[in-house]
């Protein structure tokens, strides 16, 4: 009787205890600064590396400068990943009900995802409760992850110095080789990731081609280039978590 009470016992503490969980961080931007040019989140760079996650026992939570829906889009549903997901009501729910920073309890997550997309650009990087959750989930020992556009999102994080957080850090993200700037939509952007990387001592590094599954490691941050590089950076992302277990 009381080996049964026992194995009830560990089994119920086995069955409660909790996900390892990782904070994907978005953008309520709908437009390209104050015009009328649409942009959004990039669905694929959300969706493949949640994928990664999901199939590899974590729990994935999202949230907004402002909260509630986001914009997504570059949607292709000739893939099978993007087409599983844009057709699961639950997960684009989640999508319209994405978290509000006040909301978060920062010791439930082991890292942070910045996802791109053009609306990447605008009302993250400067909201400072997103910086301050990062930033926490970085000294505790987390990991902070970008991929393309979202790299926008780590430029203003400080260490306790106030220089920047990724100082002397190879980083990655869109460069200024890719963009059109010329193009009204680049007029737009409040910052170049890339300068902006650099202003701050940060190493930023890219492949001179488009689409070469290009990431790069370093400490505590594992970043990507563009779309292509979104699987590799969430993978690299995870391996590293079970290194730290």
């Amino acid at each position: 009787m009381h080996k049964i009470t026992l194995l009830l016992f560990i089994s119920i503490i086995g069955c409660t205890k909790p996900k390892r969980k990782i904070l994907f961080i978005t953008s309520n931007q709908h437009t390209y600064g104050n015009t009328k040019m649409n942009t959004s989140n990039h669905f694929s760079e959300i969706v493949f590396a949640y994928d990664v996650f999901i199939k590899n026992g974590f729990k994935v939570d999202f949230v907004s400068p402002k909260g509630g829906a986001i914009p997504i889009g570059y949607i292709k549903t000739s893939d099978a990943i993007q087409k599983k997901y844009l057709y699961d009501a639950h997960f684009m729910n989640r999508l319209k009900n994405t978290l509000f920073p006040k909301e978060i309890v920062i010791e439930e997550y082991q890292a942070v995802y910045y996802s791109g997309g053009g609306a990447a650009m605008f009302g993250v990087a400067e909201n400072k409760e997103i910086q301050r959750i990062t930033t926490h989930i970085y000294n505790k020992g987390g990991i902070i992850s970008a991929v393309c556009h979202g790299t926008a999102g780590i430029v203003n994080l400080k260490n306790k110095e106030g220089g920047a957080l990724y100082k002397g850090k190879k980083i990655s993200g869109y460069p200024d080789l890719f963009e059109r700037k010329s193009a009204d939509y680049y007029k737009t952007f409040p910052f170049s990731i890339e300068n902006k990387i650099k202003e701050n001592k940060g190493d930023f590094v890219y492949p001179e081609k488009r689409n070469a599954n290009f990431f790069v490691i370093d400490g505590s941050f594992i970043t990507g280039t563009d779309p292509s590089s979104t699987v590799s950076v969430a993978k690299a992302v995870f391996d590293k978590l079970q290194k730290n277990k």
